[in-house]
């Protein structure tokens, strides 16, 4: 993340183009959508872009962090929206370097969320594209290598000065609108801000200051449930601890499909990531090799309905 510059510094300004024609004065003009990810709550500065670009401007409800900003309208309603987030960025730089000690002026820095199926034509044969781009700009623009959390998205992060965004900005709308997604997009959703859990001896805890504190919720159960594998219940506890369940029920077989463009994310760099969930719920995974012309991935989810149903919740997440 680019450095705070206040509470208006879009931590993931997202994208997704929605071409539709409309007719103004200037002859055939576009419609797109851009959705745009910031912090803060802004409102008035907002109401203030929404008079003056001419551009449908809607925030996103929601105790998250981000907040997701739609921005509708003529393509040069939009660039005139873009242009006051870009110089409202470097206003909030200049104010916050201010009372800081830093003499050189950090770049203004602003991230999209581009569907995956279109990194390719931004990215452009070889590099190419996106060489042209920071050449004929002078911004520098990155494609993640990963997707977005639960989503078919890849962030692209742009930073420069405000003209230099712009004249990017611009360009990443040309190469969008001639080469539109493929197949369907599951859009980044910002989380809700939430405290990490984690796991000791069977309990969860969240991390409160410097305390751990027990966090009582179904993760923790299920976690119990797959690590109780005992297969007698002890002396003077004639209930199982979670009622409806065996202390060891026997080992079952769960199937299901996830899309190969996803399927990354469930296995992790090396497979990391999946080897975390094997050990985490218990279970044993395996993931079927890819079948030609299917689009899905198989997964088996070897265990103990306990296990099988963390591995699962884990494998959801992710």
């Amino acid at each position: 993340h680019p450095p705070c510059a206040g509470d208006w510094l879009a931590a993931v300004p997202s994208f997704s183009m929605e071409p539709s024609k409309v007719q103004s004065e200037g002859g055939l003009n576009v419609t797109l959508t851009i959705r745009l990810l910031m912090h803060g709550k802004k409102g008035e500065t907002v109401k203030k872009m929404r008079e003056e670009s001419g551009a449908r401007i809607n925030i996103s409800e929601g105790n998250c962090p981000e907040r997701i900003v739609t921005i509708t309208g003529p393509t040069d309603a939009i660039f005139k929206a873009f242009a006051m987030i870009a110089y409202k960025f470097e206003e909030d730089i200049i104010n916050s370097m201010s009372n800081s000690p830093a003499t050189s002026k950090p770049p203004v820095t602003l991230r999209l969320v581009v569907p995956a199926s279109q990194c390719g034509s931004l990215i452009g044969k070889g590099g190419s594209k996106i060489k042209e781009m920071r050449e004929s700009t002078g911004a520098q623009v990155q494609v993640a290598g990963d997707m977005l959390p639960n989503s078919t998205e890849r962030a692209v992060t742009i930073s420069g000065t405000p003209e230099a965004i712009i004249q990017c900005v611009k360009q990443i709308c040309v190469v969008m609108l001639e080469s539109p997604p493929k197949g369907a997009t599951i859009p980044y959703r910002p989380k809700p801000a939430s405290t990490p859990v984690i796991f000791s001896g069977g309990q969860a805890y969240t991390i409160q200051g410097q305390y751990a504190i027990p966090h009582p919720d179904q993760l923790t159960k299920l976690h119990q449930l797959a690590m109780q594998q005992t297969p007698f219940t002890p002396l003077g506890q004639t209930t199982p601890a979670f009622p409806g369940l065996d202390a060891s029920p026997p080992a079952s077989t769960h199937e299901l499909t996830i899309p190969n463009d996803l399927i990354g994310c469930i296995i992790g760099r090396q497979g990391t990531k999946i080897n975390e969930i094997r050990q985490m719920s218990g279970a044993q995974i395996k993931i079927a090799n890819a079948m030609e012309g299917s689009s899905e991935r198989q997964i088996t989810i070897t265990g103990t309905p306990a296990n099988i149903s963390l591995a699962q919740y884990l494998i959801n997440a992710r």
